[in-house]
């Protein structure tokens, strides 16, 4: 008796704790959404990494790539575009730039007194960016809206030859539009071809001056010594990645002296001294970071040399 006793008790305390157990969370199926990845295959930003590769590519040293990753192995599984910018670099220098036109965009007065030329450095290096965007095999923001973006941005460069209230009012919508972009609202229209026609999107001469922009700033002086090249290494890397694909963009069909072989070469070589600059990261060589640069600057003299 004594023995169904303690059982029965046992029972109550038992049914008493389940009767206060907290309920069951219940979660819709949108609980999660945004927080983690729907498929494991999304995490994953590009192309998958091959195994093969990565061991093929790997230093034999015990040094460390930088955090931006091996550019080796990005290479070897690009081409184009794509071997030679990052979608990093692509979405940073777009945001970049579209920040220095908002501040030559502000009153007519100074628009007119010069500010439209610098106006048509920027739009003309925007639209080769987004054409560089609708090329890209990478996971690049604006994709969609690239070619439309690209055509918009040309049309208006090639129309800032002066600084009249017309190209003021044009270039200030482009601004808008930028901001829309940059924002996730995208372009009210996109209709436009998709494939490049870079005759009438990169004009040489603000890509010139681009270029020198970036050899007297962050290459020149992020490449000094081992300490500049250790504090500024990713602006070094994303100039050195920009310079590669104007490089490649001054041997596009349509462009001036595309079709010269002596000027294919110099581009060429222009491009292999900036990729060195990014390997040269990726081991951590600080002395062959600035021996990489000074060949971009040399490759540079040299062409200069032959046509201007």
């Amino acid at each position: 008796m004594l023995l169904l006793a303690i059982i029965a008790g046992l029972s109550v305390v038992v049914a008493v704790a389940a009767e206060r157990r907290a309920p069951a969370p219940k979660f819709s199926s949108d609980s999660f959404r945004g927080v983690f990845f729907a498929k494991s295959a999304d995490a994953i930003r590009g192309a998958r990494p091959e195994l093969g590769v990565v061991q093929e590519a790997a230093p034999a040293s015990n040094s460390k790539p930088s955090g931006a990753g091996s550019s080796a192995v990005a290479a070897a599984n690009a081409s184009g575009f794509s071997a030679l910018i990052s979608p990093a670099t692509l979405e940073d220098e777009i945001k970049r730039l579209r920040l220095e036109l908002d501040v030559i965009v502000t009153t007519p007065a100074a628009f007119q007194s010069g500010g439209f030329q610098e106006a048509r450095i920027k739009l003309s290096v925007l639209a080769s960016l987004f054409a560089i965007v609708v090329e890209h095999n990478g996971d690049v923001r604006w994709k969609k809206d690239a070619p439309a973006a690209r055509d918009l941005i040309a049309r208006t460069a090639l129309n800032c030859k002066s600084g009249s209230g017309q190209v003021y009012n044009e270039v200030k919508q482009r601004k808008a539009d930028l901001e829309d972009l940059v924002s996730g609202t995208g372009l009210a229209s996109r209709e436009a071809e998709l494939d490049n026609d870079w005759s009438i999107i990169a004009d040489r001469v603000p890509l010139m001056n681009y270029l020198q922009a970036l050899l007297d700033g962050p290459l020149k002086e992020g490449t000094k010594d081992a300490a500049a090249v250790k504090a500024e290494s990713e602006r070094v890397r994303r100039a050195a990645e920009l310079v590669a694909s104007v490089s490649e963009i001054l041997t596009k069909p349509g462009l001036a002296d595309a079709e010269d072989a002596d000027y294919g070469a110099l581009c060429r070589e222009l491009a292999s001294a900036s990729r060195s600059i990014s390997l040269a990261l990726d081991q951590g060589d600080a002395a062959a970071v600035s021996t990489a640069a000074g060949a971009v600057t040399q490759a540079c003299d040299k062409c200069h040399e032959a046509y201007r």
